[in-house]
């Protein structure tokens, strides 16, 4: 059984995949104070409420990290509970995709991992959109090369970013207002933020086509069902794209 995680800067997802599914996932908020000893307790009693043994049922892991400190511990805590080492998503580790950056090293794991998972189920050309702390836009070319892309800030950044600096103005749920013409604070609060970054999306989209032609356009991240059902130029959302660029990455390298 497959251990695949995915850290990002604010939270971590664990899964498990049984070799034709993934069967788990569970999310937790990443603290870079997270000891090994710690992640290996509260991997150990995520697997319990599924009824899955840690020590024997667990054969393998993958890893794509966005925090350095957080990555030492996940290896300690492998390195202490398992004998055998994790694929870590990094310089040297193989791909199958080819890296058309300046400085291929520059490249998040996570942006190489949705990458790969994009190129596997669709081809390419494909624009792979990652609602995360950051909004990243991930170009793959139709010979599944990773070519670049773009980063924005991410939706609950921008949410954060104007509650803390606008007295008058509160959080609200960010679901699909009545109207795009918002009729009080919330709704106004809404529109802006739902149908405001949909159009970052669809502008952002529309001008890689004129570089790519037509492509494909991939969503995942947390948010991605928020935002997917109203934009115009996202064709699938795949929330667990990531985890299954972990997968691919992981079978490319475990033998070697």
């Amino acid at each position: 059984m497959l251990l695949a995680i995915e850290q990002g800067n604010t939270n971590t997802l664990f899964a498990v995949h049984d070799g034709k599914a993934w069967i788990a996932q569970w999310r937790s908020a990443t603290e870079s104070s997270r000891t090994s000893d710690e992640y290996a307790v509260l991997i150990r009693n995520f697997l319990d409420t599924v009824g899955y043994d840690m020590d024997e049922e667990v054969t393998g892991a993958a890893i794509c990290s966005g925090v350095p400190r957080v990555l030492m511990n996940l290896r300690m805590m492998i390195g202490r509970y398992f004998d055998w080492p994790p694929i870590v998503i990094e310089p040297g580790v193989k791909t199958g995709m080819p890296i058309l950056y300046d400085n291929p090293k520059e490249v998040g794991a996570d942006r190489i991992a949705n990458s790969v998972a994009a190129f596997d189920l669709y081809g390419g050309p494909t624009i792979v959109v990652d609602f995360g702390t950051g909004t990243n836009f991930d170009i793959i070319s139709a010979n599944g090369e990773f070519v670049g892309g773009a980063i924005a800030p991410g939706i609950e950044i921008s949410m954060d970013a104007l509650f803390g600096r606008a007295a008058a103005l509160r959080a609200v749920e960010l679901i699909e207002p009545r109207n795009v013409i918002g009729k009080n604070t919330v709704e106004s609060l809404q529109s802006g933020i739902l149908y405001g970054f949909a159009s970052l999306i669809d502008g952002m989209v529309r001008r890689f086509q004129k570089e790519l032609g037509e492509c494909t356009v991939v969503a995942t991240g947390g948010l991605a069902y928020i935002v997917a059902p109203v934009s115009e130029t996202i064709q699938h959302e795949e929330p667990f794209l990531t985890l299954h660029g972990l997968r691919l990455v992981y079978h490319k390298n475990k033998a070697l």
